[in-house]
């Protein structure tokens, strides 16, 4: 089934891509969700239309994720763990722990877009990516440090 995309999808395409998919996943996910149309005859007249106010869109994105990464790039995080003997911590951390401390910083991140490889489950330091927008990325400087139990 053919369709055009009305977000950028991971491994996918981007907005105004015409792709094909299959009917069960258009159907079932992207239709429903306002992720893409059906690339009927009408909606390929349209789409001439429709690119020029995505572009002006992805423009503006593109913009504003460019300054977020010069934002980002200088952000450095420290999350306090507790641990046993050997330093060894109890638990990690996650995306979703790095996703709530950037949004305390008032930083607006999914945790979806920070990529680590495994969960965080030692003392160090660590270097994560955000995938911002498209092929924008951002780097942040992640400290792992032990809590001290007074």
């Amino acid at each position: 089934m053919e369709i055009i995309l009305q977000e950028d999808i991971e491994k996918l395409g981007h907005r105004g891509d015409i792709v094909t998919v299959k009917p069960g996943y258009a159907r079932n996910f992207l239709l429903p969700r306002k992720m893409a149309i059906e690339a009927t005859s009408g909606n390929m007249k349209a789409l001439e239309r429709i690119r020029t106010s995505l572009a002006k869109k992805t423009a503006t994105e593109l913009e504003s994720a460019q300054k977020q990464v010069a934002l980002l790039n200088d952000v450095s995080l420290t999350f306090k763990r507790k641990t046993g003997e050997n330093d060894q911590m109890f638990g990690s951390v996650t995306g979703g722990d790095i996703a709530e401390a950037l949004a305390a910083q008032s930083f607006k991140v999914d945790k979806r877009q920070i990529h680590i490889s495994e969960p965080i489950k030692a003392l160090g330091d660590y270097t994560v990516t955000i995938k911002v927008f498209r092929d924008i990325v951002a780097t942040i400087k992640v400290h792992v440090e032990k809590e001290h139990v007074e």
